[in-house]
């Protein structure tokens, strides 16, 4: 009951907005009544055209028809054009080679100085040279989303580029919102490059209180909202996309309510709340039938299906599943026919309607025939579809029951596939967590070594002398040699000095060791990553010594002092560190083995304090951490995959392929960034960069 309610209320603002529409329509009506010249009948016509864009585009198209041939008369170049990018985009989605021909017609006139000649003031205090440059960008734009449509990805972006420089060039925040929106969106779903998505996305968003277009805001927070979703930023995708989604409907875009409510829905199945994918993808197919979207009825049948996966009702997932094919299906078909008429739009035209003229006269003649034959044809097909009925029912009842019997077999199979990978997973992860532990030990055994050789070396001498010391206090006094009584005693004082200090030395070590060993409780604290880095490198260093005796390399810091303390999980940071460092020292190793007697291994360690730019919204500074060395390097067709779980470019059995993955969780965890660069010469670069 509380879902359906909801559901209503959702939609409530959508009805309530059709009474301030209503009258918005009404009085253009009164003004096309009432004009009193052609110039006023065609700007009326060309808004109530705008006005059933989104509507009816039978009526939207049967206005601007109108608008249209009345600018002709007038010779009104530039309204003309602006009538034909309107025509052009409605007719992007329904007929390619249609609104190619519109929208290259409406670029041959922007693109015309001579255009602005006998201009109408289509913007208010904008010369005919502003006008035409910004009709000239929308053109470009609408050229795009064709361009989109029909999966060229280079003209689409190559048209946008063109019509954010003319929107910039003219100051217009609508154009500029339109540009930087689409190429956000491009970016995400065609081009997987979220960072530059993100980015034209928030550039879209700040010339929104500029711009006079206010429902294409709805769009802005939907692409917002999908890559935070992709990114993995639940709250912030779930809180730009209800954002969009009401804005919407106090506007009542019903098209935007659609696809934010869709996006929703993805949303909620992603984060494991079924209910409320299922709620969201309701009310999308809702509102995609009030303007009979079958695109979008189609995408919610699907949303649909896949929360009753997610609930376990398998029978309605099935029978929304098949609405959801069947439906595309059709839309599939009629989007290969309208492609393929696209791509032959180039064709002679003037023999196109020779042939039309000539099947016009065929048809004519062979209607008189077919006539006389359909009524005995129609009886026959009666018989006939009867018959096909009920066989085609009884097959479809057969194919359904074993379609049932496969997929729960195929359940079966995928959750105890499931479950095997998980337990592999845990394994490996484990194997993982064992080995940097490995590491860990073996860099701290050889980093105690040192001062407790001292102790044990000053001991010995210590013992030696006191036994020394002992016989000559054992000789008659006369004979005794008190000077050196007296330097035995000295010396023995200055190495219980030197044991004390090397003491204290091991006990600071086994202190600080177990302190950045210990389980991490995930809370972060002030941490010097100077320390921590030098720290790490030398547990790394030794753990290969102690792996390996002959394995040898030279090291160098260069820490920036001015860095301080930062907030950080020091164990967590610890273990990215170690990761990097014994990676480093593994490539340097591998490369020592072939190369020539020349070769200098050598791995480097800098951190570096970046401060905020004066343009960056956060106004947060950032510490940066590299980690380079001279090896071999990575090859560049794998370089995209070695933050991807299970990969690894060692030999079977040295690796796990986690060491990587778990680090850019990591360090994702704490809001930094981790990179990698290929060298000159050889060699790799890992950069690390933590807010502060």
């Amino acid at each position: 009951m509380k879902q359906l309610i909801l559901f209503l209320l959702l939609l409530l603002p959508v009805f309530v907005e059709a009474q301030p529409q209503q009258g918005k329509l009404d009085s253009l009506h009164l003004a096309l009544q009432n004009a009193a010249n052609d110039t006023i009948r065609m700007d009326a016509y060309g808004q109530l055209g705008y006005y059933y864009q989104l509507i009816n585009t039978d009526s939207s198209n049967f206005y601007l028809a109108k608008s249209l041939s009345i600018a002709r008369k007038l010779k009104l170049k530039l309204y003309e054009a602006g009538v034909l990018h309107h025509q052009g985009n409605m007719l992007a989605s329904t007929n390619y080679p249609q609104a190619l021909q519109i929208l290259l017609q409406a670029l041959k006139i922007t693109a015309d100085p001579a255009s602005e000649k006998n201009s109408w003031n289509l913007l208010v205090g904008k010369t005919p040279h502003t006008q035409r440059l910004n009709s000239l960008g929308y053109t470009h734009f609408n050229l795009a989303r064709l361009y989109s449509n029909t999966g060229d990805t280079e003209k689409q972006i190559s048209n946008l580029l063109q019509t954010k420089r003319l929107a910039e060039f003219v100051h217009d925040a609508d154009l500029n919102l339109l540009a930087n929106f689409r190429l956000g969106d491009v970016y995400f779903s065609k081009l997987n490059k979220l960072d530059s998505a993100l980015y034209f996305e928030q550039r879209a968003l700040s010339f929104y209180s500029k711009s006079a277009n206010k429902t294409l805001v709805g769009w802005v927070f939907n692409t917002l909202g999908r890559i935070y979703q992709k990114k993995g930023n639940f709250n912030l995708s779930k809180e730009a996309l209800q954002k969009g989604l009401k804005l919407m409907q106090e506007q009542n875009n019903r098209a935007a309510v659609g696809v934010l409510s869709l996006s929703l829905s993805s949303l909620y199945k992603t984060i494991a709340k079924p209910d409320s994918c299922l709620l969201y993808a309701n009310i999308a197919l809702e509102t995609y039938k009030l303007f009979n979207d079958q695109m979008g009825i189609a995408n919610a049948y699907s949303s649909i299906s896949s929360a009753y996966v997610e609930q376990k009702k398998t029978d309605s997932a099935f029978a929304y599943l098949q609405l959801a094919t069947a439906l595309h299906d059709s839309l599939n078909n009629v989007e290969r026919k309208n492609l393929l008429a696209y791509q032959n739009v180039g064709f002679d035209e003037q023999m196109r309607l020779k042939n039309l003229e000539a099947e016009k006269i065929q048809t004519q003649n062979k209607i008189k025939t077919y006539t006389m034959l359909a009524g005995i044809a129609v009886f026959m097909a009666i018989a006939f579809l009867l018959y096909r009925n009920n066989r085609n029912r009884k097959k479809a009842n057969e194919l359904l029951q074993q379609q049932k019997e496969e997929i729960a077999t195929q359940k079966e199979n995928v959750e105890q596939s499931l479950v095997e990978l998980k337990s592999t997973q845990a394994q490996l992860i484990q194997s993982e967590k064992m080995a940097s532990l490995g590491e860990l030990t073996a860099g701290i055994a050889h980093e105690i070594q040192n001062p407790l050789n001292f102790v044990n070396n000053f001991s010995d001498v210590n013992k030696e002398m006191l036994e020394e010391l002992k016989a000559e206090r054992l000789k008659p006094t006369a004979e005794r040699d008190d000077q050196l009584q007296e330097e035995i005693i000295n010396d023995v004082i200055n190495n219980e000095e030197k044991i004390n200090h090397h003491g204290k030395r091991a006990d600071a070590i086994v202190k600080g060791m177990l302190q950045h060993s210990r389980t991490s409780a995930g809370q972060k604290e002030p941490t010097d990553i100077n320390a921590l880095c030098d720290e790490y490198l030398r547990l790394s260093y030794h753990g290969l010594r102690a792996k390996d005796k002959t394995f040898n390399a030279d090291f160098k810091t260069d820490f920036d002092d001015t860095i301080g303390k930062i907030n950080i999980v020091p164990q967590d940071i610890g273990r990215v560190l170690l990761n990097l460092y014994n990676n480093a020292f593994y490539a340097i190793n591998e490369k020592k083995k072939t190369a020539g007697e020349d070769y200098k291994p050598l791995v480097s360690i800098e951190t570096k304090k970046i401060n905020a730019r004066p343009d960056d919204t956060v106004g947060r500074d950032k510490v940066e951490i590299k980690v380079s060395d001279n090896g071999n390097g990575i090859p560049k067709n794998i370089v995209d995959k070695i933050f991807q779980p299970f990969f690894t470019t060692k030999p079977t059995g040295q690796g796990t392929g986690l060491g990587l993955s778990l680090s850019y969780d990591i360090i994702k965890a704490h809001f930094g960034e981790i990179t990698v660069n290929i060298r000159e010469g050889g060699g790799t670069e890992f950069t690390i960069t933590l807010p502060v």
